[in-house]
């Protein structure tokens, strides 16, 4: 397809849209974030030492010092 492309015949016959067009076929197969492959019959090995977020606050609250009411 390249070489039928850098044909100056055909550079001149296609127009943006065209290009546009080809763009999406060069590149619908490419993944730019990688394949995360997920097996649900396997668990995470987490380390024990994970932390657990606390319940949220409200906006107000965030905004006063703690201990403060």
């Amino acid at each position: 397809m390249q070489q039928v492309l850098a044909e100056p015949e055909w550079a001149g016959r296609l127009t943006a849209e065209d290009w546009r067009a080809l763009t999406a076929l060069f590149w619908s197969n490419i993944n730019p974030y990688g394949t995360f492959r997920l097996d649900m019959d396997k668990r995470l090995e987490l380390p024990l030492s994970a932390v657990v977020p606390g319940p949220r606050r409200a906006a107000e609250d965030a905004a006063r010092p703690a201990g403060v009411s």
